[in-house]
């Protein structure tokens, strides 16, 4: 499996990475002197929210100095942990469900916020030599989503109701998600197990993250798989069905930086600590909205917002 995984990281070009996209100046973030011309490695997962925060590192770390080394736009979860463990990014945002069940392998989320945090954190340094520092309270958790007419038809409004729907009229519960939400125990299968249907009965369609949301918008697929801080949803008025029996683990997004890395320069953490501070579940909905919405880039995004929130300039204004 990890033979794989290396062979998937050079195909996707993980050799080379690039530089910034984009140049800003100091503001509230001032260059630091420990992190001068350091070289650093940051990456990310393939989804917009994902590849935003890796530019909101990115950018504070260059106005502090540091060089940074693009390597954001990793495919799939696994791929980017990875390029984490085997040294070829230093550094990424990830989630504090996904290190739990994916990365550490348990079944059952802790139910609380920071127990699931401290939890992850703790283990994830003792197996893996990774640091995860300080929390935002971005909770990004997965969901299912129809329709307002598909909505008001069914009568469906929990996943209770969509695990009945399935049972009954299989037909009635097409359902498209994505290859990783289709296999991943906390996505699709453990979900089905959770709730009592067999993940075999559901009628279900892989599609890519984008395609998912149009056609759940325009019935094509009853439901979807969605991201809960995705802009999407609310920009196509999708009603989001309640996990009614807590299934899903909460996903606090949080900067995990090989252990090696953070003991060396632990100013990485003190630059980012202010604002990981300002990043809350709706603000991320926001900033997501502005790209998957309204069309802008996710570089365009991050360094706008942290020139709105006095971090750093754009000396190009």
């Amino acid at each position: 499996m990890a033979a794989v995984a290396a062979v998937s990281l050079s195909a996707c070009g993980l050799q080379s990475g690039g530089a910034v996209p984009l140049s800003v100046g100091p503001a509230a973030i001032q260059p630091v002197p420990s992190l001068k011309g350091v070289s650093l490695t940051v990456g990310s997962k393939d989804f917009t929210e994902s590849i935003t925060l890796g530019y909101i590192a990115e950018l504070a770390l260059s106005a502090a100095g540091a060089n940074i080394r693009d390597l954001t736009n990793i495919q799939g979860s696994n791929s980017a942990r990875v390029a984490l463990t085997s040294g070829q990014i230093d550094m990424y945002f990830d989630y504090t469900g996904t290190g739990w069940i994916n990365y550490l392998g348990h079944t059952k989320p802790i139910p609380t916020q920071q127990g699931q945090y401290e939890a992850v954190k703790k283990e994830d340094l003792k197996k893996n030599s990774i640091v995860w520092t300080d929390l935002t309270t971005v909770n990004n958790t997965y969901a299912l989503a129809l329709n307002k007419k598909n909505a008001a038809k069914l009568g469906v409004n929990t996943l209770s109701d969509y695990a009945a729907l399935v049972q009954k009229n299989p037909a009635a519960a097409k359902t498209c998600v994505e290859t990783e939400f289709a296999s991943r125990p906390d996505g699709f299968p453990g979900m089905a197990k959770a709730y009592g249907f067999s993940s075999t009965q559901a009628q279900t369609q892989i599609l890519a993250t984008g395609a998912i949301y149009q056609s759940t918008a325009n019935g094509s697929c009853t439901f979807g798989e969605v991201f809960t801080t995705d802009g999407r949803v609310k920009g196509l008025d999708l009603s989001v069905l309640k996990d009614d029996t807590s299934f899903f683990p909460i996903y606090d997004a949080a900067l995990n930086i090989r252990e090696s890395v953070a003991t060396k320069y632990p100013a990485i953490a003190t630059v980012l600590e202010p604002i990981v501070k300002k990043l809350t579940t709706e603000t991320m909905t926001q900033l997501n909205a502005e790209v998957d919405v309204d069309g802008h880039e996710q570089a365009d995004v991050a360094r706008d917002w942290l020139v709105e929130e006095g971090f750093v300039t754009n000396p190009n204004a």
